[in-house]
């Protein structure tokens, strides 16, 4: 296979294949372990898994009760990170999230300023309802998502290794809450649609949550194991074949680009920019990791292409009003591919 992969980087295929048994058990263990607590949403958990194992953020999609909050707290127990959770609310200010610096006195009475670290000091982060704060608020955590550090007072802080930000988000109930800006949403890996679990998954619900024993997530791997597998998967090969695939979907998305046709300049405002074809190759290469093969195929990219493109594209006011929707866009899309 032809890799695309700097010779910096790459691992002989031995050394990949070794490695990769090794990963492929952890990841095995820690799906398992994620599936018996979280029932009836598979996709939802191998696209979480996905974009942890891709070293990124991920937006949770749904309405209330479909154990969105459950499943971020899971994740945190069963991958071994140290896990914080914040309820975003109109009244949370950017300290609350990031930290403050307080004024302590000390012997002689000399007064010294000393940083007091917020939640977001924390390797997985909640960002619960993320969209009921104000922008102000959600600004601070832009820098952090991007570029795992934060800045108080001039002064550096860099955050804990490693760093994701998992947020939640009701896509029905829309009063006094506060649009994520296109920006923030770019820093998201995948957005992560929650929906309800079809009658065999809810049967199981009930009769398992509902008792005097209540399932409880295990740890099956560490923030080190974590760390491992996502050194691993910056190393696996991509053929060219997919580095063409990802290239053409994502610039076909943007109106007015060399290969858009005409429906996609008439329906599309703005298009995915390069970090959503980053985002998908990283993405493809997790999910190949995860199903236990070492290198992407196209399939990767056709079935990861809704989750990584939806955030980052939005329609015109015409196309909407002609009942198109995004999803139905990146699905004609995909089928070109391949």
């Amino acid at each position: 296979m032809t890799g695309t992969l700097d010779s910096r980087t790459s691992l002989s295929e031995a050394d990949v294949q070794k490695t990769a048994e090794e990963a492929l058990a952890k990841v095995a263990a820690a799906r398992t372990a994620i599936g018996a607590v979280i029932f009836g949403q598979e996709k939802v958990v191998e696209q979480a898994l996905t974009t942890l194992i891709a070293g990124g953020h991920g937006l949770l999609v749904g309405v209330p009760g479909l154990a969105k909050t459950k499943l971020v707290e899971t994740l945190g127990v069963v991958l071994g990170l140290d896990a914080r959770r914040v309820q975003f609310t109109p009244d949370l200010m950017p300290a609350d999230i990031l930290g403050s610096e307080i004024m302590e006195e000390g012997d002689g009475g000399k007064r010294a300023f000393r940083f007091v670290r917020g939640p977001i000091f924390a390797q997985l982060l909640m960002a619960d309802e993320i969209n009921r704060a104000s922008p102000r608020t959600q600004s601070a955590l832009l820098q952090s998502m991007q570029e795992y550090h934060v800045t108080v007072a001039g002064d550096r802080h860099d955050l804990p290794r490693p760093f994701h930000v998992l947020a939640t988000q009701n896509p029905l109930e829309q009063e006094g809450t506060y649009p994520l800006p296109e920006a923030q949403l770019d820093r998201f890996l995948m957005q992560i649609d929650v929906l309800y679990p079809d009658r065999d998954a809810e049967r199981r619900i009930l009769v398992e949550t509902t008792g005097g024993n209540d399932a409880v997530a295990k740890p099956a791997m560490t923030a080190d194991d974590l760390m491992a597998t996502q050194a691993l998967v910056r190393k696996l090969p991509v053929g060219n074949s997919v580095v063409e695939a990802i290239l053409d979907l994502v610039r076909a998305a943007r109106p007015g680009e060399n290969g858009a046709d005409a429906a996609i300049t008439k329906s599309v405002a703005w298009g995915p920019g390069p970090r959503a074809a980053q985002s998908l190759m990283l993405a493809s290469r997790a999910r190949a990791l995860i199903d236990g093969r070492l290198a992407p195929s196209i399939d990767d990219v056709r079935d990861l292409a809704e989750p990584v493109l939806k955030h980052r594209m939005a329609l015109t006011f015409a196309a909407r009003a002609e009942g198109e929707t995004i999803s139905g866009v990146i699905a004609r899309l995909a089928k070109r591919l391949g």
